[in-house]
């Protein structure tokens, strides 16, 4: 029998312009796309998934023409392009649905298997309730092995994912007026316990990745501000992302609204 698990699988971003951001994370990043997910025009937008190992990116953007939504929303609060969602998987939904409702969370969505989705499950909360950005807990049919199914990347995105020695997403970073108190609301809401990196920075460590809350750095407010992105080439990325004309970091580079921080990926013995 396999240890219970909460684990980080999906980063979602926002973008004004998806053919733009996906192209950019095409050339710099080096994943293809491996899914363009037709369910989520339910919700007036579009979007296009990256398979890194057993994690996903994901860009959303507005559909044309389609006015009010909360991608547009999130576009206007913060100005611009940014993180937008943080998804984790577990293998207790139930136990994890009925503690959200004992804590009186809002559940924008709550998707149970059926017709429309096969093999999945997702707990979206309200983000009012949980700061940071919006928060999905989900459960999927792959179960522990991170490479077993995964609906909102259809049925091909092995085909086009990067091997987990090669890409993986690693955890994001949540700006906040108050980290320690974003962190005790996350570490509370996902029953997990909060450790102080440093000053003004802490940590909920997940069974895969890490969900980190940080003191502002800019003035676009609450909210995604860093994708953690291991990697096993450092450097061909920053290299790919100086000719694209991006914004460098000693350790990463500004694109589609977050800062992505790179980790070498240990090679296997």
């Amino acid at each position: 029998m396999s240890l219970p698990y909460l684990r980080l699988r999906q980063i979602c971003l926002v973008a004004a312009d998806l053919s733009e951001a996906s192209r950019m994370i095409e050339g710099v990043l080096r994943v293809p796309v491996c899914y363009q997910d037709p369910g989520v025009g339910k919700y007036g937008l579009h979007n296009a998934l990256f398979a890194m190992g057993g994690t996903f990116l994901e860009v959303v953007s507005p559909l044309p023409g389609v006015k009010d939504t909360a991608a547009e929303r999130y576009l206007s609060r913060r100005g611009g392009d940014g993180g937008y969602m943080f998804i984790v998987d577990c293998d207790n939904l139930e136990a994890r649905r009925t503690h959200f409702e004992a804590k009186g969370l809002r559940m924008v969505e709550d998707l149970k298997a059926g017709d429309e989705v096969v093999g999945s499950e997702a707990i979206h909360l309200h983000p009012r309730d949980t700061g940071g950005c919006l928060l999905s807990i989900d459960r999927h049919t792959g179960g522990a092995d991170m490479m077993g199914g995964y609906f909102w990347a259809g049925t091909h995105w092995k085909l086009k994912a990067a091997a987990p020695s090669e890409r993986m997403l690693l955890g994001a970073d949540m700006q906040s007026a108050d980290p320690e108190g974003l962190a005790r609301r996350w570490g509370d809401i996902l029953e997990r316990p909060i450790n102080r990196m440093s000053d003004g920075v802490w940590e909920i460590a997940l069974d895969h990745g890490f969900a980190r809350f940080t003191p502002l750095l800019d003035g676009r407010g609450e909210g995604l501000s860093c994708v953690h992105l291991g990697c096993a080439d450092p450097e061909v990325l920053l290299g790919a992302a100086r000719a694209a004309g991006l914004f460098i970091h000693g350790d990463g580079f500004d694109l589609a609204g977050v800062r992505f921080k790179l980790v070498r990926l240990a090679v296997a013995a």
